[in-house]
């Protein structure tokens, strides 16, 4: 059994015990979050497509940790004039665990 889920933001095909790094959740470690927003549900071959989203799903998650990724180097220059810009930045993620996927 598999769904799409939207996930802050952005869609996501989640299976149960599936672990992940997602955008950061206002939730803290160890809360368990609901995401309603189902898109496509599959169980055992027979396809739910939602219009927009399929009545009554859910898929229920465990935050896991609050994590960052890597340091992405941006790096910026144009020739001959001395211009040179070096800026660094790293996302924060939560890596979540689905518990669950509701019909």
């Amino acid at each position: 059994m598999y769904a799409i889920v939207n996930i802050a933001g952005q869609q996501f095909k989640v299976e149960e015990g599936q672990e992940l790094f997602v955008h950061r959740l206002s939730a803290s470690e160890g809360d368990s979050v609901t995401f309603d927003e189902v898109f496509l549900l599959d169980n055992g071959g027979s396809v739910s497509v939602g219009t927009p989203t399929v009545n009554s799903a859910a898929v229920t998650a465990t935050v896991l940790e609050h994590v960052k990724g890597d340091k992405v180097i941006i790096f910026k220059k144009k020739r001959r004039k001395g211009y040179r810009v070096k800026n660094g930045h790293r996302q924060c993620f939560s890596k979540i665990k689905v518990d669950s996927i509701a019909i």
